[in-house]
């Protein structure tokens, strides 16, 4: 006897790369990680909410991350009522499509891109429509009028890296019935952000991440701006004590270091136009990428092959299974050091 929705016991979840044990000595450019650590301000903050004894962890944090709220407003040009803080945005993304699309609900997703969607709606036990990409990377076959619940649209694009333009973007929100998700995750790397689409567009929302460009991955922190009824519905059904109490700290101290945050960007960014470079001029094909990855393809097309020797020299990047991605590989941009390491090894395996 199952205890167990059907659909659930059937499905096959989400899987996302390998995680080597902490302390093991790979090169680990396979989760869009960011090489460098975060702000030292976002340290300081952490201690100073732990004090001596740690004796505010017996306390409950914040319900509605207010503060945090009034600092992304600020820092993004927006009243904290069009804010809400998330254990990461995947948090934000799951709730809007509680929200959102009730059992056999359609929504949909841009292929490839983030597959945890998909997982996200079959939990919600919503339908899911899949639309891909032209070779001028623009949405194939998107109807004139889209009915469904949720569109997402991951810009820039992960795994590829390049970013939807925004007047394409606003094109394709004006002909949503549903709302349109931008899921910014890796905008901080590219030129131009959606963000003023949330005023022009009563149904487009913006997702954020801290986890890539603030260094902040282990601490699952993330926001979304919408207008204030999309984020009053979203507090309905949040976690009520979603962020602790050291993960507020951090996210405040994070926003509030732009010049650090700054520095990391561009540091990340040179190296990011460095390797490509690297790689194109060694017969690769690199899409040219607005994230903190490159998406590219070896000469002879085998990315299992290139996949596979970089691992035994303890060099991790990311290989997909599906077809359209098989032949290339998503390498996540470390230090400089590191990438000129992976080159190294990328010329050794031919």
């Amino acid at each position: 006897m199952s205890f167990l929705r059907s659909d659930i016991a059937s499905m096959a979840g989400y899987v996302p790369g390998f995680q080597p044990p902490d302390g093991e000595s790979f090169i680990k450019l396979n989760s869009n990680e960011n090489p460098y650590p975060p702000s030292p301000a976002v340290v300081a903050a952490i201690l100073a909410e732990l004090g001596a004894d740690g004796a505010t962890l017996r306390k409950y944090p914040s319900a509605s991350s207010e503060r945090l709220r009034r600092i992304a407003g600020d820092l993004y040009g927006f009243d904290p009522s069009w804010v809400i803080m998330a254990n990461g945005s995947d948090e934000v993304l799951n709730n809007l499509i509680r929200a959102c699309a009730g059992e056999g609900e359609e929504i949909a997703y841009v292929h490839p891109s983030y597959s945890y969607y998909v997982t996200l709606a079959q939990v919600q036990g919503a339908r899911v429509r899949t639309f891909g990409l032209t070779d001028d990377y623009r949405v194939a076959d998107f109807p004139e009028r889209y009915d469904g619940k949720i569109f997402f649209l991951t810009t820039p694009n992960a795994p590829f890296g390049f970013a939807f333009p925004i007047d394409y973007i606003e094109e394709l929100a004006n002909r949503c019935a549903g709302l349109l998700v931008a899921d910014e995750a890796y905008v901080d790397f590219a030129d131009e952000n959606s963000l003023e689409l949330v005023r022009k567009c009563e149904n487009v929302v913006v997702t954020r991440t801290l986890s890539k460009s603030y260094s902040l991955a282990g601490m699952r922190l993330g926001l979304a701006i919408a207008r204030p009824g999309i984020i009053a519905a979203l507090d309905k059904i949040r976690d009520h004590y979603n962020l602790d109490r050291l993960a507020q700290a951090a996210c405040g101290a994070a926003l509030a270091d732009q010049e650090y945050f700054r520095d990391c960007i561009r540091r990340v960014r040179e190296t990011r136009e460095w390797f490509s470079t690297q790689l194109r001029g060694m017969g690769w094909h690199v899409i040219p990428s607005r994230g903190n990855f490159v998406f590219a393809v070896a000469p002879d097309g085998n990315g299992r092959r290139v996949y596979e020797g970089l691992a035994q020299r303890k060099i991790l990047v990311r290989h997909f299974s599906d077809p359209l991605l098989s032949s290339g590989l998503r390498i996540t941009i470390g230090s400089r050091e590191e990438m000129e390491t992976t080159v190294a090894a990328l010329k050794e395996i031919g």
